[in-house]
Order: structure tokens, then C-alpha cells, then sequence
């Protein structure tokens, strides 16, 4: 086809056989170039590119809106390649034109060689653009999703998107590589053993990552949390997909392996918005349990960090060495460890306060020695035969 056209090219510019006819044909071919491509090629692309963001990208059934993208980089490079191509047909129909056919022979077989390469180096870039504009849309849906619908926190999101992202930039590698013929049994192959090979070097580490995939879906607690983790208590300050941060009360950060996470026993303690806490206070046997019980009740409604809805509430707990032993039980809302502190500090010095001015006594620990009858009882040193005797310790508790 190629050696046809320049047959029919060249016998149509041999007839100029003078210099001035050349000269003046040269003339017209550099005129009509100049039109074509700074005058007719950038408002036909216009045109076509107009036509096809209102008539084909502006219909409702397409999910993607234009103005999310830049065209203007597309439009400007078709532009510069049709320019470029009337430029080298101008120079191709030029040596025809003063007899350099065989030059002109010898440019379009060398191009007609490259166009395989070219024809595949363009289809690279389309997807390597390709997977980029398909990444940026999925991240602008899926921010979308996540601000209006509550299945799916940041945490989520970011793994999901990340996720997604592998999986379009893998697409775009694998197009790729099938467009420059490259075998990929080979390539899956060596990939199944280099999987084999990882995973049995890094068992810990992938099974951090699985369990990371398990705690995205499962959802125990997600960031800003006050969470309880294997024993490690504190805020959540991150979450990867190999492992967890919490920041403890001590303000260290304590980095946790998300499978250990999913092994363990968590306590979100802020997930509900409330957390009830409770505190032991002893009172003498010989105090009336009910008055005690009321005292402390109304105590515990007086603190300002304690809730009123559930009512705290005062339970007589179990009979101690030496008092019997109340549990106050109360409700604090958005639950921090600074919150706790703070009420449980409140709580104990208003009961303190309020069970010293009725009159409560809150004993110190004691402990009864008696002896039998039949031995005698105790003797102490003057002789006197006693039949028990009570001993107190002189440091003061308000428990048993």
C-alpha cells in the first residue's frame, strides 16, 4: 500500500521538471501545510473534542463527570501528533518532489518498521492513564461513599482503597506486558514459588496482614478509641494492616501485631458512650445499713461526673473482716481514662465527706483473738484471765 501511494506521488510530482516549478510547488505544499496544521487540525480536535464531552461524556448514563479531569493535555497531544504527521508528510511529499524518491522510500519503510513499536508504546501510555484516571475515580467515589454512609470508617476506606488501587495498577502492569509479548506463564510461575518463598519467611508477618483484612470487616474498635488490648490499655492512635497503635495513659504508644489483636480479648470501653464504674466502701457492722446506703447514694448523686441516667446505685456487697462492704456503682459518658480518674477521685472524696458528717464510721481492719473455755482464756502479764481480746492495727483503711 505504502509503495503504491509513492508510485502514485511521484508520478504526479515528476511532472515538475523545472527548478521554478519545484520552487513554486515546494511554495504551495509548505501553505497548505501551515493551514492544515496550525489553522484546520487544532479546531477540528476542538470540534471533536466538544462534540464528544457534550453529546457522548455529558449523557446521564455515563457515571463519570467530565469536569472531574483535565482534557486539556489530551487535546493539546493529538494536536501536536497530527501537526507533527503533516509536517513529515509535507518533508516525505518535498523529496519526492526535487527527486530524492529513494530517500523518501527508505524514511517510510524505516517508519513503517517503527509503527509496531509505536503502535505499542501508545497503548502503554493509554493504560498507564488509564489506571491513573481509573484510581483517582475510585478514590473520589469512594470518599464519597464513606462520607454519606456509615458501613465504612476511615480505617476502612484507606485499606479498601489501597486495595483497589493494587489491583488497577496490576491490571495496567499486566496489560502491558501483554501488549509487548511478554510470556506470562513464565512470570506466574517464578511468582508462585517466590510466594512460596515469602510465605514461608514471613509467616508472622502475613498472618498480621490477613488478620489486618479480618479487623477491617470485623470492626472491634476503630481510631480515637478507648480499647483494652491483651492487657494493654490505652487510646487507639492508628491502624495498619500489620499492626495496631495504642497511646497509653503514660503516654507511651504501645504497638500491638494484628494478630495477636485478633487472638486477644478486647474491651472497647467507649464504643456504647457510657462506662460504669465502681467503688468499695466499708462501714461499721454496728451502722444502720440503710441510712449508710442512702448517705452514700445521695453522695454519688452530687458529683457532677457522674451520670444520672442509669442512677447510680448503692449495693451492699459482702460482709468484710471488720465492715461490711457497699459497692457503689456509677455511669460516666464518653468514657477516657482521664474521665475515670477524675470521677473515681470525686466519688471517693464526696462519700469520705458525706459518710464522716452523718456520722458513719468507716472502721480501721481489726481482728478478734479469742480462746477457748476450757483453756483458760487469755492471761496477760498481771495475771487477769481474759476470755478474748480485740486488736486493732493502727494504719486506717476504708475497706475490709
Amino acid at each position: 500500500m505504502q509503495l503504491a501511494f509513492l508510485a502514485t506521488l511521484r508520478e504526479t510530482l515528476e511532472g515538475f521538471v523545472t527548478v521554478e516549478a519545484r520552487l513554486a510547488a515546494t511554495a504551495v505544499l509548505l501553505a497548505a501545510a501551515g493551514v492544515t496544521a496550525l489553522l484546520l487540525t487544532p479546531r477540528a480536535v476542538r470540534a471533536l473534542h466538544r462534540l464528544v464531552r457534550d453529546r457522548v461524556l455529558g449523557s446521564e448514563r455515563v457515571p463519570v463527570e467530565v469536569t472531574e479531569f483535565d482534557w486539556h493535555l489530551p487535546v493539546t497531544g493529538i494536536v501536536r501528533t497530527l501537526q507533527f504527521a503533516v509536517v513529515l508528510a509535507t518533508g516525505l511529499a518535498a523529496l519526492i518532489l526535487w527527486g530524492y524518491v529513494n530517500v523518501a522510500l527508505a524514511a517510510v519503510t524505516t517508519m513503517a518498521a517503527a509503527l509496531p513499536t509505536l503502535g505499542r508504546t501508545v497503548t502503554s501510555v493509554a493504560l498507564v492513564a488509564g489506571a491513573l484516571i481509573a484510581i483517582d475515580v475510585l478514590e473520589t467515589r469512594l470518599d464519597d461513599y464513606a462520607a454519606e454512609s456509615d458501613a465504612i470508617n476511615q480505617h476502612q476506606k484507606g485499606i479498601v482503597f489501597r486495595v483497589l488501587q493494587l489491583t488497577v495498577l496490576v491490571a495496567a502492569i499486566v496489560g502491558g506486558l501483554t501488549v509487548w509479548g511478554v510470556n506470562l506463564g513464565g512470570l506466574l510461575v517464578g511468582a508462585g514459588f517466590l510466594g512460596i518463598v515469602v510465605g514461608t519467611a514471613a509467616r508472622s508477618t502475613i498472618g498480621s496482614l490477613i488478620a489486618g483484612f479480618v479487623l477491617m470487616f470485623s470492626r472491634p474498635f476503630e481510631l480515637g478509641d478507648w480499647v483494652e488490648i491483651d492487657g494493654e490499655e490505652g487510646i487507639v492512635a492508628d491502624i495498619t494492616v500489620i499492626n495496631t497503635r495504642i497511646r497509653t495513659a503514660g503516654g507511651e504508644v504501645v504497638v500491638i501485631p494484628n494478630d495477636r489483636v485478633a487472638n486477644a480479648t478486647v474491651s472497647n470501653r467507649t464504643r456504647l458512650g457510657q462506662l460504669r464504674l465502681s467503688v468499695d466502701v466499708g462501714v461499721d457492722y454496728e451502722a444502720d445499713l440503710e441510712t449508710a446506703e442512702s448517705v452514700v447514694a445521695d453522695a454519688l448523686a452530687a458529683v457532677s461526673h457522674v451520670e444520672n441516667n442509669p442512677p447510680p446505685q448503692v449495693v451492699p456487697k459482702s460482709f468484710g473482716d471488720s465492715a461490711v462492704v457497699l459497692e457503689c456503682r456509677y455511669w460516666i459518658d464518653t468514657p477516657s481514662a482521664p474521665k475515670r480518674a477524675l470521677a473515681t477521685a470525686a466519688v471517693v472524696r464526696e462519700v469520705k465527706a458525706a459518710l464522716d458528717e452523718a456520722g458513719v464510721k468507716i472502721p480501721y481492719p481489726q481482728r478478734e483473738l479469742s480462746g477457748r473455755a476450757e483453756t483458760g482464756g487469755f492471761r496477760v502479764a498481771d495475771g487477769e484471765e481474759i476470755g478474748s481480746a480485740a486488736v486493732a492495727s493502727p494504719n486506717p483503711s476504708g475497706g475490709d
